[in-house]
């Protein structure tokens, strides 16, 4: 043969497919012997059992025998009879009790003086003398005498004729009289008769009942069976002055192999498994060749499932979870052991639960609409941190193989970064059409800061003449309306300066020009703008209110630019309490300084700001004004950061803690270096400015009230 032929199957592996066949016929023997083991000695206990219940009657029955008999003695001896009718008495009584052998009486001396013997049996004492068998009865005489209750003596044999004799046990009864005691009474029992009148039929007929002594010598039996010395029971029946063994011999003998039917059957059907064992050793090789193809087949199912990044759900017809994959674990955070079996899956959010548990319902019992199979839907799942997010799910009915429908499957599509990319793309677009309009609007700014530096230098100038020609013409005595008129057209050249700087800054600001930056005192930052802030708080009836402190702190800024800072955000916080109760309506400006850096707060009290508004604040082109372009904010926050700065906000509670009590905004600027003071303390630094048309409070100069003339 050629050296490549495959070598044969190794008896091992036979071996090893084999065993555990062979222990199984191996369990099976074991089985039915122990079986048979167990049901020999349950039929051996039930039959000692049997046995010990009846020795107990037995005894309780021979116990009712010896005390009836004694009862029946006691009653000869009823009334002091004489011994004629005491013969007579005693006749009638043994002809009543076949245990009953003979009755003697005797008197103290233990003399016999009356012998009456039963008419079933011949003379007692035939084959010898009473005196030689009188030693035990005597002593029991002796003792009922002495203690003048009824006594028994130890059992004895009384020969007979024919080679047979009789156990007899004798019971001593005193007689006693008025004058005291006249003798006692004996009567002679024969023990085999006794058992024979105390035992049932039944009992007899499948027992050998015997006195016993206690080496096991038999004294008397009865019963009609002979003992098989299986099952055997002994009892003790106590009467006064002796103690007599009864023993019960059962007539039946060991259980036999099979005792009952149900042994039988169980037998007959371990049989039958073990023929149907050898059977199924035939197709042992086929389902194992079956077994190892269907496990390589769940193998490569399993491979590719724990494969996917796909998350797969299936869920019976109630809609509890049945499978989970691990990607749909991992995508949750959530383990299968906390998913499967729930028809309320923790990845549910706990706010949206009722809604999807009312889905559920509606898809158990609608079914899955055909586009959402195909197309999908979206919706939220929450991941084991307390984290939402979205989720895009194709849901089909699961059919099985018998084509009925046991549940549905579903693909989950973790859409979370997809989104983050949508939204990134929003806001990227967003920012794209923002500085569309930011540069929009500065070729606007552009524009009009060089169409209006023309009309505001006329202006100006036209003020500048109007000053000289009322200097001139001005008379020594002039009235009050022309010295307002001249305040006034200084104010008008004042603010046309002050326009065309405001425009030269945003023209700089728009083209990203170095601005011109100067150590200024907040007081007059203040003071810039207070002109125009009072004509619109007097028109609200807002009061204002300065806490600059003294010296007032000095910063480092482009005044102009600050100052339209400081406008814009007083503005707002005048419009923000537009709906408040006049007497709560007040506008706070303060300043402070620290090392570095001096903050410029203004607050209001006005119902404060939304948190979604909040979010959005800053936002280039969003307002809540329905005239509002959206920029102030967004423009006073890059002038502030340009400075080094930084623009915030934050909402005031209310002195209780339960409500809002308003508005603050805080920008900083950089402080200036420490310089002299710049005179007296000035009552601009700290003062309230009451801009109610009838407020007392505060000063107004003939610029304020032309301004106020010509508003």
């Amino acid at each position: 043969m050629s050296d490549l032929a495959a070598p044969p199957m190794p008896s091992s592996w036979r071996w090893r497919r084999m065993l555990p066949w062979a222990l199984l016929v191996l369990l099976l023997g074991v089985v039915q012997t122990l079986l048979l083991g167990l049901t020999l000695r349950y039929e051996h206990s039930r039959a000692q059992e049997r046995t010990d219940a009846a020795a107990a009657a037995a005894a309780i029955d021979v116990r009712q025998v010896f005390a009836r008999d004694l009862q029946s003695l006691q009653a000869l001896l009823w009334n002091e009879p004489d011994l004629a009718q005491w013969r007579r008495d005693a006749a009638d009584l043994l002809r009543e009790r076949r245990e009953l052998l003979r009755i003697e009486w005797r008197s103290e001396d233990n003399t016999i003086q009356a012998v009456v013997e039963s008419p079933y049996r011949g003379q007692l004492f035939s084959r010898l003398p009473r005196g030689a068998l009188a030693l035990d009865s005597e002593a029991a005489c002796d003792s009922a005498m002495r203690l003048t209750v009824p006594a028994w003596s130890r059992s004895y044999f009384v020969p007979q004729a024919g080679g047979l004799g009789v156990e007899v046990i004798d019971v001593c009864l005193p007689i006693t009289g008025a004058e005291g005691p006249r003798g006692v009474m004996a009567a002679s029992l024969a023990l085999s008769a006794t058992i024979e009148a105390a035992v049932s039929p039944e009992v007899a007929r499948s027992h050998e009942l015997s006195f016993v002594e206690g080496d096991g010598t038999r004294l008397a039996r009865a019963g009609l069976p002979r003992g098989a010395g299986v099952y055997q029971a002994e009892r003790l029946v106590d009467v006064p002055g002796t103690t007599l063994a009864l023993r019960l011999d059962s007539a039946g003998r060991g259980p036999r192999l099979i005792p009952n039917l149900a042994t039988s059957l169980v037998l007959g059907l371990s049989l039958a498994l073990t023929a149907v064992v050898a059977l199924l050793v035939r197709d042992v090789r086929r389902r194992a060749e079956a077994e190892a193809r269907l496990g390589e087949e769940l193998a490569l199912r399993r491979a590719m499932e724990d494969s996917l990044i796909t998350g797969l759900r299936a869920r019976d017809l109630a809609g509890r979870i049945t499978y989970v994959n691990p990607a749909l674990c991992a995508m949750v955070g959530f383990s299968a052991e906390q998913l499967v079996g729930h028809a309320t899956p923790a990845y549910w959010p706990p706010e949206m639960r009722a809604d999807y548990e009312a889905r559920q319902v509606h898809r158990m019992a609608e079914g899955v609409p055909p586009n959402e199979s195909r197309d999908g839907y979206e919706t939220t799942f929450m991941r084991a941190n307390g984290e939402r997010f979205p989720v895009l799910i194709f849901e089909a009915p699961l059919i099985g193989a018998d084509g009925r429908q046991s549940g549905w499957m579903s693909a989950v599509l973790d859409i979370s970064a997809q989104r983050r990319v949508e939204e990134l793309s929003r806001l990227q677009q967003e920012q794209l059409q923002a500085t569309a309009r930011l540069a929009t609007v500065g070729e606007m700014a552009s524009l009009l800061s060089h169409e209006l530096n023309q009309p505001l230098a006329a202006i100006a100038s036209y003020a500048s003449g109007s000053l000289n020609l009322i200097a001139d013409e001005m008379p020594a005595s002039a009235g009050p309306n022309l010295s307002m008129i001249r305040e006034a057209t200084q104010r008008i050249a004042e603010q046309a300066a002050r326009a065309g700087r405001v425009i030269k800054s945003v023209n700089d600001f728009v083209r990203r020009r170095e601005h011109s930056r100067e150590p200024v005192d907040c007081d007059e930052l203040v003071e810039g703008v207070l002109p125009l802030v009072r004509l619109q708080a007097r028109k609200s009836a807002t009061r204002i209110e300065l806490a600059l402190g003294w010296p007032p702190p000095r910063a480092v800024c482009d005044r102009t630019m600050v100052e339209q800072v400081l406008l814009n955000l007083t503005r707002n916080a005048i419009q923000a309490m537009e709906a408040q109760p006049p007497a709560q309506r007040v506008v706070n400006v303060s300043a402070r300084a620290d090392r570095a850096w001096v903050h410029i707060s203004v607050s209001d009290r006005g119902p404060g700001i939304a948190p979604e508004v909040a979010a959005r604040l800053f936002t280039p082109f969003f307002t809540t004004k329905s005239e509002g372009m959206g920029l102030g904010l967004s423009l006073c926050r890059t002038v502030i950061e340009q400075h080094g700065g930084a623009l915030v906000f934050e909402t005031l509670p209310s002195d209780d803690g339960a409500g809002i009590a308003g508005t603050r905004f805080t920008f900083t600027l950089p402080r200036a270096a420490a310089g002299p003071a710049n005179g007296a303390p000035d009552a601009r630094a700290d003062a309230t400015l009451d801009a109610a048309p009838n407020a007392s409070a505060g000063s107004s100069g003939p610029a304020d009230r032309a301004a106020q003339a010509l508003s």
